[in-house]
């Protein structure tokens, strides 16, 4: 068999199911073998945002949308926690092995481009759901919340840490240092966690604003998560779906175009 022809059945032909699974499984063990940094600081961070919102707002907030205002931001919270988990996930893993040069040990296998993309993932989400089903019983053992709609906010918790991780990919591909890497953090991915209905409903929002929020990915995701788990929320849950699956399938297609070409990843 020529080059060209055994370059194109690893590109286009079987799934490497074993290349797949051994990328997977090492995303996974990244953050299982740190886990009081990985899964344990979130839940504190969490309880640290509950405890906070409930003692200076709670009490004068009163209901919003038919719930107290703590039950209404515990889907907020847990969805903030579950994205930015799931986007540091992937990206820390991409900029890590560029900055210590052992980016080649990943890109040299014979791993398709979809197939790495899927194994990054696996890390992302995994670390997502970790987080969520943790926080989740936190929120049970405490408020006594349990999802009203518990496929539905499995569904959206889970197109949540896809998006967000096929987002960390990109962002991990882009950055070649780690001060790069805290400026996509900080400048974009914490903006559009916390401006998208993480800890209020748009409706409370200027017009304008109101407006903006409609265009953020997020906003439908934390918005249909806290359908899922209290069954109130500022859009329709259908609508939801289809924003989060779209947005998920693009940033995997352009996470996809970029380590097909090895773009940043490749001297």
């Amino acid at each position: 068999m020529s080059e060209t022809t055994d370059m194109g059945t690893r590109r286009f032909g079987r799934v490497n199911w074993l290349g797949l699974y051994t990328l997977a499984g090492r995303e996974v063990q990244r953050f299982l073998a740190v886990w009081t940094q990985t899964l344990l600081a979130p839940l504190v961070t969490a309880g640290l945002f509950m405890l906070i919102f409930s003692i200076a707002i709670g009490p004068r907030r009163g209901d919003v949308m038919g719930v107290s205002f703590t039950t209404f931001i515990a889907p907020g919270i847990l969805m903030m926690t579950v994205i930015q988990n799931s986007f540091a996930n992937t990206s820390s893993s991409i900029v890590i092995s560029k900055v210590q040069g052992n980016i080649v040990d990943t890109l040299m296998p014979p791993l398709s481009a979809a197939e790495m993309v899927l194994g990054y993932l696996a890390g992302g989400i995994g670390r997502g759901l970790f987080v969520a089903v943790a926080i989740a019983i936190g929120f049970w053992a405490v408020l006594g919340i349990t999802p009203a709609h518990p496929l539905l906010a499995l569904a959206f918790i889970t197109l949540g840490a896809a998006f967000l991780g096929g987002l960390g990919i990109v962002a991990g591909i882009f950055a070649n240092k780690f001060d790069q890497m805290a400026a996509i953090t900080n400048f974009i991915v914490t903006p559009l966690a916390f401006l998208s209905g993480t800890f209020y409903s748009v409706e409370a929002l200027p017009p304008v604003l109101n407006e903006i929020t409609h265009f953020n990915p997020i906003f439908y995701l934390i918005d249909g998560a806290r359908y899922g788990l209290i069954g109130v929320s500022d859009s329709a849950p259908m609508l939801g779906l289809i924003v989060g699956t779209l947005s998920t399938l693009v940033i995997s297609s352009i996470a996809w175009a970029m380590l097909a070409r090895g773009y940043r990843l490749k001297a």
